[in-house]
């Protein structure tokens, strides 16, 4: 059985587990792992928001900095210059930094947000950061939710500026950053690990004046999880139910799904990945959870129907 929550977003109340949420994805970056920049203009970026709303999303998370495996990721600055909601003229980073500063994450995402709330002003938003000062800007451009992938970890600023906003948020769990994860040594139990510690990050949360009713959580498939991790984390799922908290899960198109669905020796590109994401999506439904954050929206909607069918011990 799936437990119901009300999850408080501020300005409003969304109920989770009656039926699947679907998260469309939105990457305004040009190196996503997903779709290699095509969305990385804000008018192509606003009109597949619009595309996947259309297709049956529930919530839009967008993103400005790619958090794919191998990125360089920068220090937090909060002495930065951080544009606003109603100024977002970038203080660009060097072309030689590798780095995405606060300034160009919010130049890329906050055109987006307005364009799509001034369009679609009763759709839920989500911006997908671990700044602090992007998650406010954007928070005051009209998303409702911040998807951190740190946990609340990278940013010291992070967890009291969300209990100031009094937004959703998602806690995700990760081990290490980006650009470590290839060097990290293998955990012996890592549903063990992944409780735990989201456990503690909940915990520090609240100390911070989060409210748990703001809070949903990611065990965060493949962000330092090895391939012979990830199934583990897939079958073990449920355990997460424990944690007394909504959880989303998002598989859509990622490496490990690559590696199982090889042909020939050679990991099966993103576009080859469809099947395998539904399959995993079902599976972590199945198991209790409330949202799947997924590219392919369509096909992720009707997974979800029959997947909630089955939860659904009314339907004949």
């Amino acid at each position: 059985m799936r437990a119901v929550f009300q999850w408080n977003l501020g300005s409003r109340v969304l109920e989770l587990g009656r039926r699947t949420l679907i998260m469309g994805v939105v990457n305004v970056t040009p190196d996503s792992f997903s779709d290699g920049g095509l969305y990385f203009d804000p008018e192509k970026a606003v009109a597949h928001a619009l595309a996947l709303l259309d297709a049956g999303a529930d919530l839009i998370d967008i993103g400005g900095e790619s958090t794919r495996p191998g990125a360089i990721l920068g220090n937090v600055n909060s002495s930065a210059t951080t544009p606003s909601a109603a100024n977002p003229s970038p203080q660009t980073s060097s072309p030689s930094s590798a780095c995405v500063s606060e300034a160009d994450e919010l130049a890329r995402v906050l055109p987006v947000i307005t364009a799509l709330k001034k369009q679609r002003p009763l759709a839920v938003l989500s911006i997908d950061t671990y700044k602090a000062g992007v998650a406010r800007a954007a928070v005051q451009a009209g998303a409702e939710i911040v998807n951190d992938v740190s946990g609340f970890q990278w940013d010291p600023a992070m967890r009291k500026t969300l209990a100031e906003l009094k937004c959703g948020a998602v806690l995700m769990h990760t081990r290490g950053r980006p650009e470590l994860w290839c060097s990290l040594p293998p955990v012996g139990d890592i549903m063990l690990l992944v409780k735990r510690e989201l456990r503690q990050w909940t915990e520090q949360a609240q100390l911070d004046g989060l409210k748990r009713n703001q809070l949903v959580l990611d065990p965060g498939f493949g962000f330092g999880k090895s391939y012979a991790a990830n199934y583990p984390l897939l079958r073990q799922f449920s355990e997460l139910q424990e944690v007394g908290l909504p959880l989303l899960a998002g598989t859509s198109r990622k490496s490990f799904l690559g590696r199982t669905l090889a042909r020939n020796g050679e990991d099966a590109p993103v576009n080859r990945r469809l099947y395998g994401t539904l399959a995993t999506e079902t599976a972590l439904i199945l198991a209790g959870a409330h949202i799947i954050r997924t590219h392919d929206v369509e096909a992720s909607v009707e997974a979800a129907k029959v997947a909630d069918s089955i939860l659904d011990n009314q339907v004949r």
